[in-house]
């Protein structure tokens, strides 16, 4: 059980026939192959930063899918493991854009707990093979969690990052929210839009401006 407002929307959520097929998946998928995030930590996003602090939605596509990396919530993985290659573009951005300097970890727990609600499209992945998840109802959830972040009356920054997240903003109220897109940034794709975004300090300009805390991005070392 999640215990905080998140909880009626999920137990709504998880009783649609959709998500019982996508239950029982994952439970067949847990029981015969190595499975991330931790089955424990699938809803972590949701269990750090309660649905009334959302300020700033990030939108990954998938968890990564090598051992110790994700535990739920997108882009951040454990401490002591290796900053994989597209949160090092993340840092690289930040550095551009507000000067913070590359810490040695890339666990962005602080991140949360300040009301950056992180996540994946598809919430869960098979070792090894990125994307293994899509098409099995995950969207249909992360598409009802956005809508319901669409519904507070507080404005949010969406941060949509490659063509999985881009294709929420028709979702968004635009007039209400800012919605921020570009290329993903991952090294594939960094060097088409990611890099030079800046939206980080639009952002925090937009949180100022609507009477908000912005978001202390600087993650510190360990």
């Amino acid at each position: 059980m999640i215990h905080n407002t998140w909880w009626p929307f999920l137990q709504e959520e998880w009783k649609q026939p959709y998500f019982q097929q996508l239950s029982a998946f994952l439970h067949e998928a847990y029981a015969t192959k190595t499975i991330f995030p931790p089955k424990a930590k699938v809803f972590s996003a949701f269990e750090v930063c309660d649905y009334p602090d959302v300020k700033v939605v990030i939108l990954g596509q998938d968890p990564y899918h090598e051992v110790n990396q994700a535990h739920g919530m997108c882009f951040s993985v454990n401490p002591g493991v290796k900053i994989p290659p597209s949160l090092v573009n993340i840092y690289k951005e930040l550095h551009d854009d507000l000067g913070c300097y590359i810490p040695n970890n890339g666990y962005l727990m602080p991140w949360a707990k300040q009301g950056v609600f992180l996540l994946n499209t598809v919430m869960s992945v098979e070792e090894g093979k990125a994307n293994s998840h899509a098409n099995k109802g995950w969207e249909i959830f992360t598409d009802h969690t956005i809508q319901k972040i669409n519904e507070k009356e507080d404005p949010v920054v969406f941060m949509l990052w490659g063509r999985n997240a881009r294709n929420k903003a028709s979702m968004i109220d635009r007039n209400k929210h800012l919605v921020l897109e570009c290329a993903h940034p991952s090294p594939l794709s960094a060097y088409h839009g990611f890099f030079g975004c800046r939206h980080f300090s639009q952002a925090n300009a937009f949180l100022v401006q609507h009477g908000k805390e912005p978001i202390h991005w600087q993650i510190e070392n360990l």
